[in-house]
């Protein structure tokens, strides 16, 4: 099998057959030996660096019912919450003095956040830090949509496709969201000029091997600039509050994998890892990825916007999770740098 993740390493990229055979066989020795040509594939590339984005959670109303997700609208549980343009450009001023060059505007598909408001929270951000990266996470919007808030200072998109098979698609989401439409705005982001953000839960309900393989060829199709992936992990007031959750160490060799096919791509070690494991985002690091993603959002709110249980750090300042990835990546051989963190691109 070590030979299978040479010719990965050597060519980018392996028959779907051969990534199945890997994602049904792997063990902690072909883990470890994968890990290691992925950090030197990141660090051929990016160094010791791990670039730190700004979370920015301002919206925990959603339109959307998808069957996995805390703040789906179905939750009548959920203490909804809005932040306000102020509250959003105090995380921004708060973020920027803790060395924060990257912000990422997060939220549910909120019908209040017309464009119009969007595009000028956005051309205020951009207007105040210039000097800062602007990243959106907001959902399906139309070509339209993204187009004006890409004129107006956004720099990238995430949306995460959460699998490349329809099929499974349509187990994870109810009826009125296709999977075509998700990979079409994937697509327009990338046309209009974003650097594009996708990305998938590992173990989630009804997922198999096979489905993991085709992940790494839609990935490789695509050619996203960032990729987010973390473990499944239930929320108890969603119809999967029973649903095991994705393991740590399929989710690390996803990572190892996805580093080897696209060397290039930013690619975080998620707050899901950290739940998961105590030691999951420094696992992660040493999997591959190069990107955390602390929080800026008003300690009040954080705990409001659970997509899934047991999220951590949703009771500490701001300075406090900037402070604890530093230690935490230090204590790897990491450094976390004050940089916009753009995809490098040969």
């Amino acid at each position: 099998m070590k030979k299978l993740i040479d010719k990965l390493e050597a060519e980018g990229s392996l028959a779907r057959e051969e990534y199945l055979f890997l994602i049904q066989n792997f063990d902690n020795e072909l883990s470890e030996y994968l890990f290691e040509k992925a950090r030197n594939a990141r660090e051929r590339i990016y160094g010791k660096d791990v670039y730190i984005r700004g979370l920015i959670e301002f919206t925990n109303y959603c339109r959307n019912d998808c069957l996995y997700c805390g703040i789906r609208r179905s939750n009548k549980n959920a203490e909804r919450y809005r932040l306000t343009k102020d509250d959003i450009m105090v995380c921004c001023e708060e973020g920027y003095g803790l060395g924060f060059r990257t912000f990422v505007l997060q939220g549910g598909e909120d019908p209040y956040f017309t464009d119009e408001i969007m595009v000028d929270i956005i051309s205020t951000i951009k207007s105040e830090y210039p000097d800062c990266a602007l990243t959106l996470s907001i959902g399906e919007k139309t070509h339209k949509s993204y187009q004006a808030f890409f004129d107006a200072g956004a720099d990238r998109y995430l949306l995460r496709h959460e699998t490349a098979n329809p099929e499974h698609y349509a187990k994870l989401h109810p009826p009125e969201l296709s999977w075509q439409n998700r990979v079409n705005c994937l697509y327009d982001l990338k046309s209009i000029g974003y650097q594009v953000g996708c990305g998938f839960m590992v173990g989630s309900p009804f997922q198999t091997a096979e489905d993991l393989a085709n992940e790494m060829l839609f990935l490789k199709e695509l050619k996203p600039h960032m990729v987010g992936i973390g473990p499944f992990i239930a929320h108890h007031d969603t119809p999967f509050c029973n649903e095991k959750s994705g393991t740590m160490e399929l989710t690390l060799f996803m990572l190892g994998l996805i580093r080897l096919t696209l060397p290039n791509v930013l690619l975080p070690s998620t707050t899901a890892l950290g739940t998961i494991h105590p030691l999951g985002r420094e696992k992660g690091i040493l999997a591959g990825a190069n990107v955390v993603m602390p929080n800026l959002s008003p300690v009040p709110v954080r705990k409001k916007y659970l997509l899934y249980d047991n999220k951590i750090c949703t009771g500490d300042e701001s300075a406090q999770c900037r402070e604890c990835l530093q230690t935490r990546m230090k204590s790897i051989g990491y450094n976390v740098v004050t940089s916009k963190g753009d995809c490098i691109t040969e």
